[in-house]
Formats: structure tokens, sequence, C-alpha cells
């Protein structure tokens, strides 16, 4: 399991990637560990202002299905695509080609809240 040291991470599990204004968000390697075979992946968000916690969309494993939540307030400005096709890249590759949704970012003051890597690590290690 990986847990890269240039994300910032929340309580559920999402990752976030700030790059200036915007950021990509995704699932941790954690999560699509748990979940298990991502088999869909449903986001209509595209265009809409979301708050900070809020479902922006859903995950489909074989076993389950979750919710996911913005890590930061801001505005769903891309979704990849490529996950539409290939659900199992969530699996594959969580924190590169598998990534979910772009955003803009109302205030990365937001980011200063979240977890770092070594933050998350114990998060999930208990």
């Amino acid at each position: 399991m990986t847990v890269p040291d240039n994300l910032k991470y929340t309580k559920d599990h999402e990752w976030i990637r700030p790059e200036g204004n915007t950021a990509f968000v995704g699932i941790t390697d954690f999560a699509q560990g748990e979940l298990g075979d991502i088999v869909f992946i449903e986001i209509e968000t595209l265009g809409e202002h979301l708050e900070k916690e809020s479902t922006f969309g859903t995950i489909e494993a074989v076993k389950t299905v979750s919710d996911l939540f913005m890590p930061v307030s801001g505005k769903v400005i891309e979704i990849n695509d490529a996950i539409n096709a290939s659900p199992e890249m969530v699996n594959k590759d969580p924190y590169g080609k598998g990534w979910l949704i772009k955003i803009e970012m109302d205030s990365p003051d937001q980011l200063d809240v979240l977890y770092d890597a070594k933050g998350y690590l114990q998060l999930i290690q208990g």
C-alpha cells in the first residue's frame, strides 16, 4: 500500500493533489484495496460547485457502493473519462491514471486541515 508524500488525504480516504488553484482528486490505495474490484463509477457533478465533504459521486465495487466526498469546497471542472471505460484503472493506479475529478478550489487554505501522508498512515493503521 502506498501513501505518496506529495498529496493531502481525508478521513474518508480521498486524496487531493493541488496544482495552483486547481486540484486532482481520487481515492487512496487503501480505499481501493478495501473496496475490491471496482466495476462502475458514477460522477454527474461536472460544472457544479460543491461544499467540502459533500458527495460528488459514487464508486461501485463487486460487493458494495460507496459515496465519494469532496476534500475541499470547489467546482468540478473535469471528470476523468478514462475511468468510465476502465473503472479498474482506479484499482491499478489510484494516484495516477485512476484519478476521478479535477476541481477549481475555493480556498487552498482548506488543504491545511487535511492529513499529510504521515497523519493518514496513522489514521489507517489505528
